[in-house]
């Protein structure tokens, strides 16, 4: 399997979203995975296997693309549609690309594994973070 391909255009906040305000510290695109960077305050994207302990929990999904420096809108809980092809009731978590989103298949030693959320149908994810603090065996 792979990530799953959001139609940036397309993303949306939906029931109960929590949405915060923030900077970029980097070029985001609407529906990556994000990360707030404690010693700069900036979001980043977020990645399972980076070497910034920080960078590897995401803190939300980008709801519209910045550069950096840049404002970005970041959705940290509630319902988000991503008109991606999810698969309804299954989970999916922070992947080792920086930024992506991934099924609980492509979760790799050496990643540290974060639920994103699960899906409600197709098109949206009802998140919910939840990470480990250690890698996967």
């Amino acid at each position: 399997m792979a990530d799953i391909v959001v139609t940036a255009a397309s993303v949306l906040p939906g029931a109960g979203a929590v949405i915060a305000q923030g900077t970029a510290g980097e070029t985001i695109t609407a529906g990556q995975a994000v990360a707030l960077n404690s010693a700069t305050g900036l979001y980043m994207k977020a990645d399972a296997d980076n070497a910034t302990a920080a960078l590897r929990v995401a803190a939300g999904i980008a709801l519209c693309g910045a550069s950096n420096g840049q404002p970005i809108s970041v959705q940290t809980a509630g319902k988000v549609t991503l008109n991606a092809a999810l698969t309804a009731s299954e989970p999916f978590f922070l992947s080792a690309t920086a930024g992506g989103i991934c099924p609980k298949a492509d979760i790799a030693t050496g990643m540290y594994t974060q639920l994103i959320g699960m899906a409600d149908s197709t098109t949206v994810l009802n998140l919910g973070f939840c990470s480990s603090a250690a890698a996967h065996a």
